[in-house]
């Protein structure tokens, strides 16, 4: 007789599995594997030690609640890969994305605004009345090719690091679907990476040592507008930092002059020591109390700086943000490190100052080949 084929056993996309935890009990949770990604579900469901009969049902009635959420994860798995909508959870992009922007608003999050642009972005390219659950990889890569094709706010294309901004925030609303149980996969994950837009290589200019020099030393029609430049040179600070700067914030510690401030942009808290040559460009208190603000300036800061540059020979790109990357490539080129550095910039993560970093290694490159055709 022939031999009987044994059935092929089908791996289950969802297992049930446990956790033993110190106290003997058993925390259960589902294990999900998916197009080659692991994922886990805390059920907070837990089996207890089974010293008696009521242990033993308890423990029954437990198991069999489990898998019946382990069933239903199963159906809603194989549905939305099916293609199978259930339209008592249709959830519309456009209001999916109001959720979300008012979720980062709530959280105190930067970026509301653009969360908008994006919002009348997939406005226009899907219509008011598109689902979340027919949002795949296609799907993405037509909003991608829309922002660079079709999308022309006043007559223009948009740059190419406002482009990778708007990705970051839709990929980022995504997400946020996929942790709310609103969809089941983020089909950005599916994408090549050389697909997706990337952050063009920064261009950051910045004053020279002796372009500083050149700048103290030439006049300015608003003297505080060019101390509040100087100061940004020597400290760090961005024009908003500046601006919201109150006396209050200023402090001796040991003998040596800090700020504590949480940065606009960042929302990150920094305790920034300030050099004699910063403090030498800080205006006199006065009888100025610690509410108020230690620099008055006017809203026109960048335009009434630039003559100022003009005027110290200066002719390459200069506004007021540029003292910010002087300070930053300053430091660089004396010799600090880049970890310092970027804790004194308030950057979150020190990937964002290595930028000054390659400025510092292009300018070592530019020195040593000044030697090139010397001695031909």
């Amino acid at each position: 007789m022939p031999r009987t084929k044994k059935p092929t056993k089908v791996k289950e996309p969802i297992r049930l599995r446990t956790k033993v935890l110190a106290d003997g009990s058993k925390s259960l949770y589902l294990d999900i594997y998916r197009n080659g990604k692991r994922t886990y579900e805390y059920l907070k469901m837990y089996l207890i030690p089974e010293t008696d009969r009521n242990a033993r049902q308890q423990n029954e009635t437990t198991m069999a609640a489990a898998n019946a959420i382990k069933s239903k994860r199963i159906i809603e798995l194989t549905s939305g890969e099916a293609g199978i909508v259930n339209h008592k959870d249709k959830v519309y992009l456009q209001d999916w994305m109001q959720t979300y922007k008012e979720n980062q608003e709530r959280r105190d999050k930067k970026g509301i605004s653009q969360i908008k642009s994006v919002s009348h972005i997939l406005k226009d390219y899907a219509g008011e009345r598109f689902t979340l659950d027919r949002i795949d990889i296609t799907f993405c890569q037509g909003y991608i090719d829309y922002m660079l094709t079709s999308y022309r706010p006043k007559g223009k294309p948009i740059a190419a690091s406002t482009r990778n901004t708007y990705y970051q925030i839709f990929n980022g609303a995504l997400n946020a679907a996929v942790r709310a149980k609103r969809i089941l996969r983020n089909p950005f994950n599916e994408m090549d990476k050389s697909e997706k837009p990337k952050m063009p290589e920064s261009v950051r200019s910045y004053m020279t040592i002796e372009e500083v020099r050149a700048l103290i030393a030439t006049p300015m029609e608003n003297e505080k507008v060019k101390s509040a430049y100087l100061f940004s040179c020597f400290c760090g600070l961005r024009i908003s930092d500046i601006l919201r700067l109150k006396w209050k914030d200023i402090f001796v510690d040991n003998g040596q002059y800090r700020l504590s401030v949480a940065m606009q942009k960042t929302k990150e808290p920094i305790y920034l020591p300030l050099s004699n040559e910063a403090l030498r460009w800080m205006p006199e208190r006065g009888d100025k109390t610690a509410d108020e603000h230690v620099f008055e300036l006017p809203t026109t800061v960048n335009q009434l700086i630039k003559p100022w540059a003009k005027a110290a020979g200066i002719s390459k790109r200069f506004t007021f943000h540029t003292a910010r990357h002087t300070f930053a490539t300053m430091l660089l080129t004396l010799g600090a490190d880049l970890y310092t550095v970027s804790k004194l910039l308030g950057h979150t993560s020190v990937k964002m100052t290595q930028v000054y970093a390659k400025i510092i290694n292009k300018k070592k490159d530019d020195a040593v080949n000044l030697t090139n055709g010397l001695f031909d």
